[in-house]
C-alpha cells in the first residue's frame, strides 16, 4: 500500500505541509505543487514529522540525563582557600574569611567565635577535631595519638603532657627567650625554663633552687 511517499529523503514540501492547520484543506483548493513535492503527500508529512518529533524528543532526553548526571556528581570541588597566617606573636595563626583577622591557632574550635562571623567555630572544621581541622594547625606529640595545635609548640609550657613539644628529640625549640628562666624545673607545667615572674617568690620551681638564689627575678624594662 502507498503512502504517498514517492522518495525515502524528505520532501521540500513536507515541512510547508507540517506547518498548515489543515493539510487536507490545502490539497482541496489544488494549491500549485511547489517544485520537489512529487510524491510528497499528507500522510507521508505525518509520518515525517512523527520522526523528527521522536529525534527532538531523543536529543532532549539525552540532554536531561547529562543534566542529571552532572546534578549528581556536583560541580569539581574548588580548591580551598589558604586560612594559614601569622600571628603578632609570630606564631601559626587562622586567617579570618575577611582576610584581615589571624587569630592564634589554639582559638580555632574552642567553643569561643573569634573570627567577625564565627568561622572558626564552623562545623565544617569542629565537626570531627583534630581530623576536621587543616594540617597547618596541628603539631603531634611524642605519643602520636596526642596533638596539640601548632601555636603551642616551643611556647614554654608542657601542653603534651611528656614534654615532647618542648624538647629534643621530637621538638627543637630555640633558647629561653629573655622572660624565662632556665633549669630543671619541678612544676609539670614547665620543662626546662620558668618564667622569671616565679622568682624570688620564696616558692621552689628549680630542682636547684635556682630560682630562688641565682635568678634576678622579673626583667624590668627601662622607663621610655
Amino acid at each position: 500500500m502507498s503512502l504517498g511517499c514517492g522518495r525515502p529523503e524528505f520532501c521540500p514540501a513536507c515541512f510547508w505541509f507540517l506547518g498548515q492547520a489543515d493539510a487536507e484543506s490545502n490539497i482541496t483548493t489544488r494549491r500549485k505543487a511547489r517544485p520537489g513535492d512529487e510524491g510528497c503527500g499528507p500522510l507521508c508529512c505525518s509520518r515525517r514529522g512523527a520522526c523528527l518529533s521522536v529525534g527532538l524528543l531523543l536529543l532532549l532526553a539525552m540532554l536531561a540525563a547529562l543534566l542529571a548526571v552532572a546534578t549528581i556528581l556536583g560541580h569539581p570541588p574548588r580548591t580551598p582557600e589558604t586560612h594559614s597566617c601569622v600571628t603578632l606573636a609570630n606564631r601559626t595563626g587562622f586567617l579570618c574569611h575577611d582576610r584581615r583577622h589571624c587569630i592564634p591557632a589554639h582559638a580555632v574550635c574552642d567553643g569561643i567565635r573569634t573570627c567577625p562571623h564565627g568561622e572558626d567555630e564552623a562545623e565544617s572544621l569542629c565537626r570531627d577535631v583534630p581530623q576536621s581541622l587543616p594540617s597547618f594547625l596541628l603539631t603531634t606529640c611524642g605519643d602520636p595519638d596526642s596533638w596539640i595545635y601548632s601555636d603551642q609548640k616551643c611556647d614554654g609550657v608542657n601542653n603534651c603532657g611528656d614534654c615532647s613539644d618542648e624538647l629534643s628529640p621530637v621538638t627543637v625549640c630555640p633558647p629561653c627567650g629573655p622572660g624565662w628562666w632556665r633549669c630543671t624545673p619541678t612544676v609539670f607545667k614547665y620543662c626546662s625554663c620558668v618564667p622569671r615572674d616565679l622568682c624570688r617568690d620564696s616558692v621552689q620551681h628549680c630542682s636547684d633552687w635556682s630560682d630562688e638564689y641565682s635568678c634576678p627575678g622579673p626583667q624590668v624594662s627601662p622607663p621610655p
